[in-house]
């Protein structure tokens, strides 16, 4: 006898990368994805508590940090934003579980990366890289504009917000910015479509910034939105993440969708 489709899971879709199709992207895209991500959230919202604590506790340890070793703020934000993701890997498949009519599974969510240990562990070895290039190139540039030794807290804000360091200003923000957009290239759309069609690493970058490179206007937009609602979460004591960490989480699995074309639809599966 055949599980019931609440309890039975998702049999990815294999194919082969050249039948990989993108689809053009409209400028109110980005404000859908938000919507359908606040649905998913209201319809699981169990699912959407526990990982918005998750990421209530990443802002929280970035709050320290920043407060002890500001040096160290870029460098452990990029490494929020490899982790993110993956957590937000959970939130990804409570939504395509959504899709297929099946009910939504905290435990599924949490161990749903667990068949695609290959494919997500280059991707890891990739960003990891990727963060420790930004961390040493956050700390070089401190290490230039602040030869007598690295400010305080309170010293980083008085060097931000004084007409004097804008070259400190300029730099810094045009190192991280080209991090963070090769880090948003990468990751985008290959996390989710990892875990929806179980492609390969290499192929899910690629696919990933091919988005990007189709859609450069669409997608700013769309890494404007994320970098607006996540500090404006942040403003106090990062509880809005709470929210703001799930919807985008479910919003990204959405953007994932309109970008690459379907193929087949997921099929359930259970056992006979």
């Amino acid at each position: 006898m055949n599980e019931s489709p609440a309890t039975s899971d998702l049999t990815p879709a294999a194919e082969p990368t050249h039948a990989i199709t993108l689809q053009p992207l409209r400028w109110a895209d980005p404000l859908r994805w938000l919507l359908k991500g606040l649905q998913d959230v209201r319809a699981a919202p169990g699912i959407a508590l526990f990982y918005g604590i998750c990421f209530w506790c990443m802002a929280l340890l970035l709050g320290w940090v920043f407060r002890n070793q500001p040096e160290y703020t870029m460098s452990l934000a990029s490494g929020c934003l490899l982790v993110g993701p993956f957590l937000a890997m959970g939130l990804y498949d409570t939504s395509r579980r959504r899709e297929a009519g099946l009910a939504p599974d905290l435990g599924q969510s949490i161990t749903c990366w667990d068949s695609h240990m290959g494919s997500m562990g280059m991707l890891v070895l990739v960003l990891i890289v990727l963060e420790l290039l930004w961390g040493r190139a956050s700390l070089v540039v401190f290490a230039v504009f602040f030869d007598t030794g690295m400010p305080s807290s309170s010293g980083v804000f008085e060097a931000v917000f004084n007409p004097r360091n804008w070259e400190f200003v300029a730099v810094y923000t045009v190192v991280g910015g080209a991090f963070a957009a090769l880090v948003f290239s990468c990751t985008v759309v290959s996390i989710p479509m990892i875990l929806d069609r179980d492609t390969d690493a290499l192929t899910a970058c690629i696919t990933s910034m091919r988005v990007v490179a189709a859609n450069p206007g669409v997608m700013l937009l769309w890494g404007a939105l994320i970098t607006a609602l996540v500090l404006a979460s942040l403003w106090i004591w990062g509880a809005g993440l709470l929210l703001v960490g799930p919807v985008l989480g479910h919003a990204s699995w959405h953007a994932y969708r309109a970008a690459v074309a379907p193929t087949t639809a997921p099929t359930a599966t259970g056992a006979a």
